[in-house]
């Protein structure tokens, strides 16, 4: 790579301090140029320790597009601006990463997605768990169909009791709904790239409030305030897709179970199936005999060395600039993150009805 490339970041809080700015920075061919925040301290804090010397901070994310030597534009901001921000920068000729989900509603994800071919310019979403060792070489034993037709799997993330409490995580109007699209997108987009399938034809879901009432919970982040939890603590669906194929996902932030597990799916094929939920394992029928395989995804194997390791994110942010660099298509495109949309709302919609939702 020849190339250095401006980077703006729009919304400077928690995952782009989590996630993005300590990644990018790693990267030897990027520049971090710009931050907008609507809490200017925030953009200014993220400017001073990620930014180069002469890094722009601003509160008006529109003044900050107006930089014509910015080339991408990270999207960090809560779900409701997704849409609307993504689009001004693919419209003012900047290739995008928005995080996860594509945006609030599906409408607005299509918009994005069209927006983004019509521009000729990139689009991924941020679903980092694709870039997990694990993930990785599950893919390519799914890609080698090792796994034979994948006609039945499953989606996992649930948390026992951890329910974020901070931002807008809770509150319907700026998120869209609460564990099914926070992070049950995540176990959704992890399913659906496996099974390389993109064509749902029915969904039946169901959301709950069984547990965001009580007072004084036991929470990973302290106890949250029942008046402000205004989304589901629960969801759960079944989507049919149109070969026939089945996913069960499963999500929540809250749930009495001792069965936890997040960003994992479990799949059953032809051939074969396998599961992240205990490591990862490949199953199947060799010899007329079963067989259970552990995948050692450590590389060390020396005293005193684990082996050299990139964090996921680290990947996803390097094959991002990749894609951009090497004008390919990047790993998450923005069809696959819109169908994930389309199911999400689907099974918001089916919950709220009481019935199943057909997909043209």
């Amino acid at each position: 790579m020849s190339k250095v490339y401006r980077i703006g970041i729009i919304g400077c809080g928690g995952i782009a301090n989590g996630k993005h700015l300590p990644s990018l920075s790693r990267l030897k061919n990027v520049e971090l140029v710009a931050f907008c925040d609507i809490v200017l301290e925030r953009a200014e804090e993220a400017a001073g320790k990620y930014g180069i010397q002469e890094a722009k901070v601003y509160s008006d994310y529109k003044e900050l597009l107006q930089d014509q030597s910015i080339d991408i534009i990270h999207v960090l901001t809560p779900n409701d601006s997704h849409a609307e921000i993504s689009i001004a920068s693919l419209e003012a000729g900047k290739h995008v990463m928005c995080e996860k989900p594509m945006a609030k509603t599906a409408a607005d994800a299509k918009l994005m997605m069209e927006t983004a071919k019509r521009t000729g310019k990139k689009l991924t979403i941020g679903y980092n768990n694709r870039f997990r060792e694990d993930s990785l070489y599950l893919k390519q034993v799914c890609e080698a169909g090792e796994l034979g037709n994948i006609y039945f799997a499953k989606a996992h993330a649930v948390r026992r009791r951890a329910v974020p409490t901070w931002g807008v995580f809770l509150d319907e109007e700026k998120q869209g709904g609460g564990p099914l699209i926070d992070i049950g997108t995540h176990a959704l987009d992890l399913t659906l790239w496996m099974m390389d399938n993109y064509k749902p034809k029915i969904v039946l879901g169901t959301t709950y409030h069984e547990l965001s009432r009580k007072e004084n919970a036991a929470n990973a982040w302290g106890p949250w305030d029942p008046e402000k939890f205004t989304v589901e603590d629960s969801a759960f669906g079944m989507i049919v897709m149109e070969n026939g194929a089945t996913i069960m996902l499963e999500s929540s932030w809250a749930l009495n179970t001792l069965e936890v597990d997040e960003a994992k799916c479990s799949l059953s094929g032809s051939e074969g199936g396998a599961d992240m939920k205990n490591g990862l394992r490949i199953n199947g029928e060799k010899f007329s005999r079963l067989y259970t395989n552990e995948i050692e995804l450590n590389s060390g194997g020396v005293a005193f060395y684990d082996g050299k390791k990139e964090q996921a994110p680290d990947v996803e942010m390097r094959r991002w600039i990749e894609a951009i660099d090497q004008d390919k298509d990047p790993v998450v495109t923005p069809e696959q993150a819109y169908v994930v949309s389309r199911i999400l709302e689907a099974l918001y919609e089916s919950a709220k009805l009481g019935k199943a939702v057909y997909l043209d």
